[in-house]
């Protein structure tokens, strides 16, 4: 079993590129199922917030491959800025 305040302190690995997306910010919850469907790693944010953040990314539950003790391992595509 994995807590909520566990999950935010991991660092989240695209396998597919190796790029660190960032920390898990939120999650999309299916309350009728009871389960998680989506994490979102927040956008970072311009300038101390003055001139807003970037764009949110949702990782489907089931691009996710490895949770671990450091780092959660997700399989997507690459994003186009290399």
């Amino acid at each position: 079993m994995v807590k909520t305040s566990e999950l935010r302190t991991k660092d989240v690995i695209n396998i597919t590129d190796g790029r660190r997306l960032g920390f898990v910010g939120d999650l999309e919850l299916d309350l009728e199922r009871g389960h998680i469907k989506a994490v979102i790693i927040l956008g970072s944010s311009h300038l101390l917030g003055l001139f807003g953040r970037e764009r949110d990314t949702v990782i489907s539950w089931e691009q996710i491959r490895k949770i671990g003790h450091d780092v959660i391992l997700v399989e997507m595509a690459p994003s186009p800025e290399g």
